[in-house]
């Protein structure tokens, strides 16, 4: 996957062997550091809001959370920033053009004429996820941390699921479920189906949106296989009610990186993109 990079130009000559991975949403924050000698997480931290905040709040949020952790005092060797919104569009890389970026996304996502846009070329798809990143937030790593990456968590939702999931003949489902956001994720041998990113209220929004794709794509709830991942159980609200419709419905536990040691119980509430960016 191509990730654009903000380059401060610095040449620092001690490395800190640590690696640390951020994601952003208007819901909520989480974050991972990892030790690339002993490829183990050394610390991880999740925090939901209990609103949906504006970028301008955010980014006092995750001040707060970087001071509080100790973290703005770090240094990385590499740092990667994850932008989670539905504020993208998928485009054919046939069809892109870097100078047309305002007109892939201006009939389905509200964009102003101040916003930066930005896209990640997914590798081995001929597809080009077109996006709006928080700037404010880009803004602010690159002062506390110099050169980084960012990219869009459909990119890397996308990319890591067809890297380790996707050789079924029959199409398979994913689902990430997170607070007021579901990432919807359709493969089928090794070719993205479809990917969109909704925002629900209640459990009958989810099993909607969710049942809607389904039909949309003439996919069958009774037997396609759905996998749930992400901030759910089976006890859920949400997996009960969807379990009454979708009969191959089942809790879904990625495999983590082959270059991370996972042991700690912990790390299996890392979030996904995050976990998968490191």
């Amino acid at each position: 996957m191509t990730k654009r990079t903000i380059n401060k130009g610095l040449d620092i000559a001690e490395k800190s062997f640590k690696k640390m991975s951020i994601q952003v949403s208007l819901n909520g924050l989480s974050f991972c550091i990892a030790d690339t000698v002993s490829h183990k997480v050394i610390l991880s931290k999740n925090k939901v809001f209990s609103e949906e905040l504006n970028p301008m709040a955010l980014l006092e949020e995750l001040k707060e959370l970087f001071t509080s952790t100790g973290v703005k005092d770090e240094q990385f060797d590499e740092v990667v920033a994850i932008h989670k919104n539905n504020l993208f569009g998928l485009v054919p890389k046939p069809l892109f053009k870097e100078d047309e970026l305002a007109n892939y996304l201006k009939f389905n996502t509200k964009i102003l004429a101040t916003d930066t846009l930005a896209f990640d070329e997914l590798e081995n798809l001929d597809i080009v996820n077109v996006y709006v990143p928080y700037m404010n937030v880009n803004n602010y790593i690159y002062e506390l941390f110099g050169e980084f990456t960012y990219m869009h968590n459909g990119s890397v939702l996308i990319q890591s699921l067809l890297d380790n999931y996707s050789n079924q003949k029959e199409p398979i489902c994913f689902v990430q479920v997170g607070v007021q956001q579901m990432d919807v994720i359709i493969l089928r041998q090794k070719s993205l189906v479809l990917y969109n990113n909704f925002t629900y209220t209640t459990k009958e929004d989810f099993a909607y949106y969710l049942l809607f794709v389904l039909e949309q794509l003439e996919l069958d709830p009774a037997s396609i296989q759905v996998k749930f991942f992400g901030s759910i159980d089976e006890d859920d609200e949400i997996f009960q009610l969807c379990y009454s419709y979708i009969q191959n419905l089942s809790i879904f536990v990625p495999l983590s990186p082959n270059h991370l040691d996972l042991d700690d119980p912990e790390s299996s509430t890392i979030d996904f993109t995050v976990i998968n960016s490191l």
